[in-house]
């Protein structure tokens, strides 16, 4: 009897033993997601393409300064947040569809490699965007930017798959270092190349669009390896109330409705959303917004302002990480909770910068970078706390509206601000209060309590 039970006993051991390195194999493939795709949102989003595209726009734009998209007057330094804005529609129709269909299907990764796919592809394109030709650039933007959003949404809904409540924490914001360290790798070699375009005998407009290019390549070429680690499973029982009419095929609106009306019955989840839809809007708009606040406004050069986001870059390495081991100590919801103080004091210090000063836009960079893989790490995190099993996908596809879907209103904002102001300046003051209403709805939100109304066991730390 007793060597049964030392038998059964290694044998239990060998099996855990066996699934712990099958998950973290699986988390390992999950991290490199973020490797892939983080450069897009830094080469691309951050970096080149909004004083470029924004430069496009002006060579097209007439006397007064607007383009004429479809017969509409637009102010060509409006036109980039425009089609930020724009993408997310598109993304609107479509995320909530997928995630849905992902859940009922259980079948994520074809889904993911679609959506990656037809992103790089379109950031890729980008390498054609020349001359005047800023409704190409708008189109690809649109593109891109929705793809990425569809498959965010998708990956993002596989952290609670493959992570037990006590290592998400972990295991996000490894994800979001990861992503970050490919930024800064890919925005050292398109610094040199940006710099030294004259030596490599390609013009500064020719450096950019190989740089947009480059971005897109990376892309598709290192999302093989999460499509090779990760893999598909059955899909869970479902609720089968509250959602009445989603179908996969139901069109994109009516399936976000029945996914709110499901998130009806979990109101602390909603809430939670409600929160960091708003307080993420703000973070969002200054990533894509930064350059051009520091090209249009401080009149810094395009050196200057890709050796700050590469400095954010590192930073946000180490600050993603170290927020994790925060929130170890005091708590996810209190550590977002600082974070979003600290965004908000960043953001008032920006609005008094000197024009021309790139010391203080250093200063500012590296504020940014020790705040924004952590707080977006940690948020991801404790929302895969918050939702139900076997609705990872559909609940996720909501998230993603509030982390890049919902985030047309602060572009919108920046953009209108500008636009009756002509001050950038203002338009960046505008953010704050999404970080200050933000501070004020996550505060109220009982998370403990959210989780188990989800369903889902509550974490020691949380």
């Amino acid at each position: 009897m007793g060597t049964d039970t030392v038998r059964t006993a290694r044998a239990d051991e060998s099996d855990d033993s066996g699934a712990r390195a099958a998950r973290q194999r699986e988390q390992r493939g999950w991290y490199f997601y973020d490797w892939a795709c983080s450069v897009y949102s830094t080469s691309v989003l951050t970096v080149f393409l909004g004083p470029y595209l924004t430069s496009v726009a002006k060579a097209a734009a007439d006397p007064e300064g607007y383009v004429h998209p479809l017969g509409i007057p637009v102010r060509a330094g409006s036109f980039f947040p425009y089609a930020v804005s724009l993408s997310v529609v598109v993304a609107v129709l479509l995320m909530p569809l997928v995630g849905a269909a992902a859940d009922r299907s259980g079948r994520k990764k074809p889904l993911l490699a679609a959506a990656a796919y037809t992103g790089a592809a379109a950031t890729t394109a980008m390498f054609f965007l020349g001359g005047d030709r800023y409704l190409l650039g708008g189109l690809l933007l649109i593109v891109a930017n929705a793809a990425q959003s569809v498959a965010m949404m998708l990956y993002n809904s596989y952290l609670p798959q493959i992570a037990p409540p006590e290592e998400r924490d972990a295991v996000s914001s490894r994800g979001w270092a990861f992503g970050y360290a490919a930024g800064s790798l890919v925005l050292v070699v398109n610094l040199v190349l940006y710099l030294a375009h004259d030596s490599f005998g390609v013009s500064e407009s020719m450096a950019v669009r190989i740089c947009l290019a480059s971005a897109g390549l990376w892309w598709g070429g290192f999302t093989l390896i999460p499509l090779l680690r990760l893999r598909d499973r059955p899909p869970a029982v479902r609720e089968t109330t509250g959602a009445k009419g989603a179908t996969p095929t139901a069109p994109g609106l009516r399936q976000l409705m029945a996914t709110l009306r499901d998130m009806r019955r979990h109101p602390l989840t909603l809430a939670f959303l409600l929160a960091y839809l708003v307080y993420n809007d703000g973070i969002q708009t200054v990533i894509s917004q930064a350059s051009v606040y520091g090209s249009e406004e401080l009149g810094l050069s395009q050196s200057t302002l890709i050796g700050a986001v590469l400095l954010v870059q590192v930073l946000a390495v180490a600050g993603a990480l170290g927020m994790g081991r925060l929130a170890r100590t005091y708590g996810a919801k209190r550590t977002i909770l600082g974070s979003l103080v600290a965004w908000t004091l960043t953001l008032g210090a920006g609005y008094f910068l000197p024009e021309g000063a790139p010391v203080g836009f250093f200063l500012l960079a590296a504020a940014i970078g020790l705040v924004l893989g952590g707080s977006q790490a940690l948020s991801r995190s404790l929302f895969s706390h918050l939702v139900p099993p076997g609705k990872e996908a559909e609940y996720f596809s909501a998230y993603e509206l509030s982390d890049r879907g919902m985030s047309w209103l602060g572009p919108l904002l920046f953009g209108i601000t500008y636009q009756l102001t002509g001050s950038y300046r203002d338009a960046i003051l505008s953010l704050v209060a999404f970080f200050v209403l933000g501070f004020v709805l996550l505060a109220r939100v009982p998370v403990r309590r959210a989780i188990d109304a989800a369903g889902n066991p509550v974490p020691e730390k949380i």
